[in-house]
């Protein structure tokens, strides 16, 4: 039996060992193989896109919390850290990390999406192709052995039926030589010798039937069924391999759409960095710590030597000593202002005096002090308690502490009347639908609020005043009521002198320190009024009016568009500015309604730290 070469499709290879030996089984078995090898391949990337996808979750989780760690606390003081601008960029770089960490995510969604979800999918649909592939090309080789054996088997009827006959025909012929052999053997042998050639017969017709028939399936098998098996596992291994080539392609576009996006985080996180200003935070540190005081006068030069050329004579002396009087004075005025509580170097002669002393010579004197009254209240507080109206702080600092109380107040305000609207509205439901309440059951809270609501405006009023007071818009004298705990009465010296020197620490805040916990109250009588008396504040620069402004404000000054005016107090950072148009009509206009011009040679265009 000589095997008929095929040609097999896969790979365009030629192959002439037959399926039904060793050779053609071990054909089918490598294929077998390879594919499985092939299955594994991708299971294997599939498995790998899986560890990247986990890989970018757990990176994008980390970037999260990196930055949800470094996010300012709500309510903190850390909150308050970022109005600088290298604090907001650095606030920016949070939140875009927040931004980058989110396309991480997006890379591992979507590469689980389209990756690993359609290639698990494919992969079970591959074993499955493959599967059937196999089976029905186990079950060609199968039919073409089960013919192969009948082949074999007609073959072998047919020899032995041939020989069979072979036999018989010899037989009779050996009866029908004998002579001593009846005529009824010779025949009986005879018809033994011709069923057999009949038999023989048959079974050639059997066995040339069988083998048309195997060589006619043998032909079908090697040259239809064999090439078409083998073609489609061809087609279903292409597949698999521009599948994961896909897929491969997919894995790095994935990562190539969030390139623009990251890119524009790192955009904003360059922007962010070129929007520091050294200036600009430098200029805020100034704005939040200085005092608003204005730097201290010379010292003046005191003369020791003035004693030596000094002629004393007894009569002077026993004079000096009859009377028992000094008067006391302080030195010549200081063209500059002077620091609340600064020590001035003393002489002997005043070193030695009681404290009682020199604080009644201070009090009957009229120095240019800076800011006095704070001095006056704060003399009157308790050792400990802290004033309402932050008079123990410099004027700037005390400026923006009653700012951010009174915007405290006004935002309770509105709570209020946010509640107290909303209780309204339920009143006039229940009003119309009394089967929904009873509308007098919100009579007793909306009291409450009312009272609440008048509490608050009148603390605002106290505060705004304060703070009215503190930007030169109301005379001190109008709130002298609300800050004097009692009418203040003189003082002997030794109740003076339970008081200890007033001193001013490094940040420009006044501390007291007193021996007992008592109120010291100071003369009331014409203290007031010898320092209500201020000199008028000089002109710092010029302005023109943008805008027309009608002041119908109390501290205001309305101006009309174009007019040139006089700038006696820049603004401080709360959007007014001081000015003037003659000696008799001042006040304060929005900053933005005109445009500033200072002279920074006057001499009132002085630096407040």
């Amino acid at each position: 039996m000589v095997s008929l070469p095929h040609r097999s499709v896969l790979h365009g290879a030629v192959t002439a060992p037959c399926l039904c030996c060793p050779k053609g089984k071990d054909q089918f078995d490598n294929l077998e193989k390879h594919t499985q090898w092939g299955i594994d391949v991708l299971e294997k990337y599939i498995k790998f896109v899986k560890e990247r996808t986990e890989i970018e979750l757990s990176y994008a989780k980390q970037l999260r919390n990196l930055s949800k760690k470094y996010q300012p606390k709500k309510n903190s003081k850390e909150e308050e850290e970022y109005r600088y601008t290298s604090t907001r960029a650095f606030l920016a770089t949070l939140n875009e990390m927040n931004d980058y960490a989110g396309q991480h995510e997006v890379i591992s969604e979507n590469m689980t999406s389209l990756i690993t979800g359609e290639l698990t999918r494919y992969v079970q649909e591959l074993k499955q192709e493959r599967k059937s592939h196999f089976h029905d090309g186990r079950k060609a080789q199968q039919h073409i052995e089960t013919c192969w054996k009948q082949l074999e088997a007609s073959k072998r009827r047919f020899e032995r039926d041939c020989k069979e006959a072979d036999r018989a025909q010899q037989y009779f012929e050996k009866m029908d030589a004998d002579i001593n052999v009846t005529k009824a053997d010779v025949e009986k042998a005879r018809q033994q010798a011709q069923l057999r050639h009949q038999m023989a017969e048959d079974s050639k017709a059997e066995y040339s039937s069988t083998l048309q028939k195997f060589n006619s399936e043998q032909h079908e098998h090697y040259y239809t069924h064999i090439p078409n098996i083998f073609q489609k596992i061809q087609e279903m291994e292409e597949r698999r391999i521009v599948r994961i080539g896909e897929s491969m392609k997919t894995f790095a576009e994935v990562d190539r759409q969030v390139i623009p996006i990251i890119g524009k985080c790192l955009d904003e996180i360059t922007k962010a960095a070129e929007s520091v200003d050294h200036k600009n935070d430098s200029q805020m540190v100034i704005e939040a710590f200085k005092s608003g005081f204005e730097p201290p006068g010379d010292i003046e030069f005191e003369d020791f030597t003035q004693p030596m050329k000094r002629t004393v004579s007894e009569s002077s002396l026993s004079n000096s000593r009859g009377d028992g009087k000094s008067e006391p004075k302080f030195g010549g005025k200081s063209k500059g202002k002077l620091w609340p509580f600064i020590k001035k170097n003393k002489s002997p002669k005043q070193q030695k005096e009681p404290l009682s002393h020199r604080f009644n010579e201070f009090m009957t004197s009229k120095p240019k002090i800076h800011c006095f009254r704070s001095l006056k209240r704060g003399l009157s507080l308790k050792l400990g308690a802290g004033p309402e109206d932050f008079s123990n702080l410099p004027p700037e600092q005390r400026r923006k502490k009653l700012q951010q109380k009174v915007d405290e107040l006004n935002r309770d305000i509105q709570k209020e009347l946010d509640q107290r609207d909303a209780l309204t509205k339920m009143k006039d439901v229940y009003i119309k639908n009394p089967q929904m309440g009873d509308a007098a059951s919100v009579d007793h809270r909306l009291s409450e609020l009312a009272q609440n609501i008048e509490k608050l405006r009148l603390e605002v009023q106290k505060f705004e005043g304060w703070l009215a007071e503190v930007e030169g818009r109301l005379p001190a004298r109008n709130e002298q009521p609300r800050r004097q705990s009692g009418m203040y009465e003189p003082q002997n010296p030794s109740a003076v002198n339970s008081c200890a020197q007033d001193r001013e620490s490094p940040d420009g805040s006044y501390t007291e320190e007193q021996s007992q916990e008592t109120e010291m109250k100071v003369p009331a009588t014409d203290f007031d009024d010898e320092f209500d008396d201020e000199e008028p504040l000089p002109t710092i620069g010029t302005c023109k009016a943008l805008y027309t402004f009608e002041g119908q404000n109390e501290g205001t000054i309305s101006v009309a568009e174009g007019e040139m005016l006089y700038v006696i107090e820049e603004d401080k950072g709360d959007g007014w500015t001081r000015i003037r148009r003659n000696e008799d009509e001042e006040g304060y206009v929005p900053t933005s309604y005109v445009e500033v011009y200072l002279d920074k040679n006057a001499k009132g265009a002085m630096t407040y730290i």
